[in-house]
């Protein structure tokens, strides 16, 4: 499958979830190449329908921009008390409805997002379906403070770190973290490896949404927008 298949794909499951997306709701948007469909198809109900919300979130400045240019208005986290349904891509989903996200390197906010979300629903194009969560380094947001030290830790777990980089420097989230991504494939027991990096000083927030995603809608190369419901 070639980029442009695959980019048809996601915008056919983009535009089906935001035609469930119901009026008046607090709605929270993810960030990626899936989404920026689903706020296109947003922004045109808006156009055409007059699609409003009683507020929107977003976990990234990209998704929060091309909302803002739609006509929406977003609102910081902060200023939400609970989120009705949130919308996002994954990097990987697993048959459980497990995931790893945090391509992007958005990972921290959209956890956050996700978890004060009363549903979530993920749209994916079907190369992102996996039996067991693998294929994908995970992500793991550090403090620089103690980076060295979490990456030392890693390699001795045998997790395989290493170091996202861009533009030849280390990678610097949003909140001024670095990422180290676990190479080690497929991922050796999601909730245990949860359960010790959550326990791991220096971790700001892993890549793991596990029990989180409550649908998922995929989208298929023989032309099928499946929905898969937990």
């Amino acid at each position: 499958m070639n980029k442009e298949e695959q980019d048809e794909l996601k915008k056919r499951a983009a535009v089906q979830a935001a035609q469930a997306v119901k009026p008046g709701i607090t709605l929270g948007v993810g960030t990626g190449s899936t989404v920026a469909f689903l706020i296109d198809a947003l922004g045109k109900r808006k156009e055409e329908e007059g699609l409003s919300f009683k507020a929107i979130v977003t976990t990234s400045s990209r998704s929060k921009k091309q909302l803002e240019g739609w006509g929406f208005k977003v609102n910081d986290m902060s200023e939400i008390d609970q989120v009705d349904l949130t919308i996002d891509g994954s990097d990987r989903v697993a048959a459980n409805f497990d995931g790893i996200k945090g391509g992007g390197g958005a990972l921290t906010l959209e956890k956050n997002v996700a978890v004060n979300s009363k549903k979530n629903i993920w749209i994916v194009d079907e190369s992102k379906l996996v039996q067991r969560l693998s294929g994908f380094p995970l992500p793991v947001e550090v403090l620089p403070i103690t980076c060295e030290q979490n990456f030392r830790r890693f390699a001795e777990q045998g997790l395989k770190p290493q170091w996202r980089m861009a533009d030849g420097k280390r990678f610097v989230t949003h909140y001024g973290n670095y990422i180290i991504d676990l190479a080690v494939d497929p991922l050796p027991v999601p909730h245990g490896l949860a359960d010790y990096l959550d326990h791991t000083v220096g971790v700001v927030e892993h890549g793991l949404f596990l029990g989180i995603c409550d649908e998922l809608i995929i989208a298929h190369s023989d032309g099928r927008i499946e929905q898969r419901v937990k």
